[in-house]
């Protein structure tokens, strides 16, 4: 498949002045990884977004941290300002987050990773090739192979990406996510451009391919799984399977959200996170 374009207006650029964060830069093999580091003495939380959320769309999350944590956001390959290119598997997202923990020298990070994001950080903590303080996955895709499909479609994905590339608003970002804070639908109609077609492709097909509970039960404590309590991401019956197979985790469904978790009820969504975080090493 070849590259798409990608872009970014300087209304976008512009928002970084906003964020209270320093641009980072690391290599994995050829790729620059770009991360906000929102600084300060606390623990390092390494935090993954999903599968069309540069980093900057969780600022608003990363923010109400700062006084338990401190969060680096990562724009996760293909997204923002971090370069694309490769495969876009589970794996490879893995050697990244590993790539940015030894490139920043964080010592016993936490990891956090929503959706995607989720997979990703389970996969890094699975693998053990970073030493890492605890993992907290919110909403992880529970599809797989037998499992059907995610819940939505790569054609909903690929509409709103192609409505980004020719130029959006919040408005229009609005009829698809009518519940999100004004400010982040303004930030999606921006930076959601940013995001590779390819690897928005490879990763929904991903979701389906990859099985999360084959990687799910050898999770090393600590770790917490955060869900919206009417996610169709995570049912309950994927809730269910997961205390089955990993009855040690600590679990948290987040009242009155879907899926997009802190977008849907940010105070509750934020509470759960904290909650999670605050036992924790570090």
């Amino acid at each position: 498949m070849p590259t798409d374009p990608r872009s970014l207006p300087q209304s976008a650029l512009a928002d970084l002045a906003d964020v209270p964060a320093t641009g980072r830069w690391v290599r994995s093999g050829s790729a620059r990884l770009h991360v906000l580091d929102y600084g300060g003495p606390g623990v390092p939380l390494v935090m993954l977004p999903g599968i069309t959320s540069p980093a900057v769309t969780m600022d608003f999350v990363a923010r109400e941290l700062t006084d338990l944590v401190r969060p680096l956001v990562v724009d996760v390959r293909g997204r923002g300002l971090s370069d694309g290119g490769g495969r876009y598997t589970l794996e490879e997202y893995a050697e990244d987050t590993e790539a940015v923990i030894e490139g920043l020298g964080l010592e016993r990070p936490l990891l956090f990773g929503h959706s995607m994001g989720a997979r990703i950080a389970a996969v890094t903590a699975v693998r053990g090739k970073v030493p890492l303080a605890g993992t907290v996955l919110a909403d992880p895709p529970m599809s797989g192979p037998g499992r059907g499909p995610y819940p939505t479609t790569l054609d909903t994905f690929l509409g709103q990406l192609h409505q980004a590339q020719r130029g959006t608003d919040a408005d229009e970002v609005a009829a698809s996510w009518p519940r999100w804070p004004r400010r982040e639908q303004e930030l999606r109609a921006r930076w959601l451009a940013s995001c590779a077609e390819e690897a928005v492709v490879a990763t929904h097909s991903g979701f389906e391919a990859e099985d999360f509970f084959d990687r799910w039960p050898a999770v090393p404590g600590p770790v917490a799984l955060l869900y919206g309590a009417d996610s169709p991401v995570v049912t309950a019956a994927g809730a269910a399977e997961a205390r089955r197979l990993l009855p040690s985790a600590a679990f948290a469904a987040v009242p009155d959200a879907g899926h997009m978790i802190f977008w849907d009820n940010p105070a509750a969504g934020l509470a759960a996170l904290r909650d999670a975080l605050r036992p924790m090493p570090g």
